[in-house]
C-alpha cells in the first residue's frame, strides 16, 4: 500500500470535499459494492483513502493507489 505525502493528501482534500458524488470503477474485496454504485464522500483519511457511504448501505472506503472512482457531476 502506498501513502500519499502531504501534498498529495491536501489535493485529495480539495478534489473530494465531503458531499462530493463518486462512482466505483474498481475495489478488489469480495465485500466490495458493485462496479457502478455511487456513494457519497465524508472524507479523506491520513492514508488517503476516501471514505464513503454506499448508496447500497456499504460503508467501504476507498484505498488510495488501490481501488478507481471516478467523480460524480450531477
Amino acid at each position: 500500500m502506498r501513502f500519499p505525502n502531504d501534498e498529495v493528501l491536501k489535493r485529495l482534500r480539495e478534489c473530494y470535499p465531503a458531499g462530493s458524488r463518486v462512482e466505483l470503477l474498481e475495489m478488489d474485496d469480495i465485500q466490495a459494492p458493485p462496479i457502478g454504485t455511487k456513494g457519497t464522500v465524508y472524507g479523506v483519511d491520513d492514508t488517503g483513502s476516501l471514505l464513503v457511504h454506499w448508496d447500497n448501505g456499504s460503508g467501504l472506503s476507498v484505498i488510495y493507489g488501490e481501488d478507481i472512482v471516478r467523480k460524480v457531476v450531477d
